[in-house]
């Protein structure tokens, strides 16, 4: 009893650098998650609100080259989900120059996502789609669609920069495999968002 009761005493945070049995930075970064979970959990529910009560909500992803683009957008999120896992192993190693080199890997799959993304924006503004209109007449749309996917498009964008900064940092010796750490949960939580986002946005709204 005596035993059970000093470890609960032991538990407890004592104002160090441990809080809940944990690294302080991945506590923060958690609580930016879940707050961020929040946000974009009310940008998808407002759209999903809006598309159903409007029954002319515009559908114009053709399955090519819109759905076959954005489908490779997802797989190249996947596979930077991997080479992310990759580098948090590498760094819990202390193999730092392979942990530079995928977490490089990681930031150039969300160089790739991005540029794939903005040649879509581009060809749906040539199409008459843009934040404030469309051609069905429907702004909301635009508004909803450019909206979600720009905030999910920075976060990918800072996530890039992010990765880059702890990839310099690791080769210079001044981060650590927890710095590694959380900045993968970032970057799963990055990618865990487009994949609510691709289907309850583009594969919903195919365009028949």
């Amino acid at each position: 009893m005596h035993e059970a009761k000093d470890v609960a005493l032991d538990s407890l945070w004592s104002g160090g650098t441990a809080p809940f049995a944990t690294h302080s930075k991945k506590l923060g970064m958690w609580l930016f998650i879940v707050s961020d979970t929040l946000t974009f959990s009310a940008v998808l529910l407002a759209y999903s609100y809006l598309r159903l009560a409007n029954p002319n909500w515009p559908r114009p992803f053709h399955f090519y080259p819109a759905i076959v683009k954005s489908t490779g957008m997802t797989l190249v999120l996947l596979a930077s989900s991997l080479t992310m896992v990759l580098g948090v192993a590498a760094a819990h190693r202390n193999d730092r120059r392979s942990t530079v080199r995928w977490l490089v890997a990681t930031a150039l799959g969300g160089v790739i996502f991005v540029g794939l993304h903005m040649t879509e924006w581009v060809e749906l503004f040539h199409e008459g789609y843009s934040p404030w209109g469309t051609p069905e007449g429907i702004p909301l749309f635009g508004a909803t669609f450019f909206g979600t996917t720009g905030l999910h498009m920075l976060h990918v964008s800072i996530g890039v920069l992010y990765l880059l900064f702890m990839a310099v940092g690791i080769g210079r010796n001044k981060f650590t495999a927890d710095d590694v750490e959380v900045s993968g949960l970032y970057w799963h939580f990055v990618d865990l968002v487009w994949m609510f986002v691709f289907p309850m946005i583009y594969l919903m709204s195919i365009h028949s």
